[in-house]
């Protein structure tokens, strides 16, 4: 079974918290530590971190980076939206 993988979101009041677990046979395995945006440049750390994985195919990758810059977006947006 091929292996699966989790985003896991800390959505604060002043940033974003993300990182990646991978899901196998039950099991939550972390694969990245939680990168802080916009404290840091989160989407190219998550990047790099995918990089060392050559288990993890690499459209599985442009998923889960995919998936990172939307979340990026919507917590900017919503900061946005408050801050108006």
């Amino acid at each position: 079974m091929a292996p699966r993988f989790k985003l896991n979101i800390l959505w604060l009041e002043n940033e974003l918290g993300i990182a990646i677990d991978q899901i196998q046979a039950g099991e939550q395995i972390p694969l990245t530590d939680y990168f802080f945006w916009p404290k840091s440049d989160t989407w190219d750390q998550i990047r790099q971190e995918l990089e060392t994985k050559p288990w993890i195919l690499t459209k599985e990758k442009a998923q889960l980076l995919n998936a990172t810059a939307t979340i990026m977006n919507e917590w900017q947006n919503s900061m946005n939206k408050t801050a108006k």
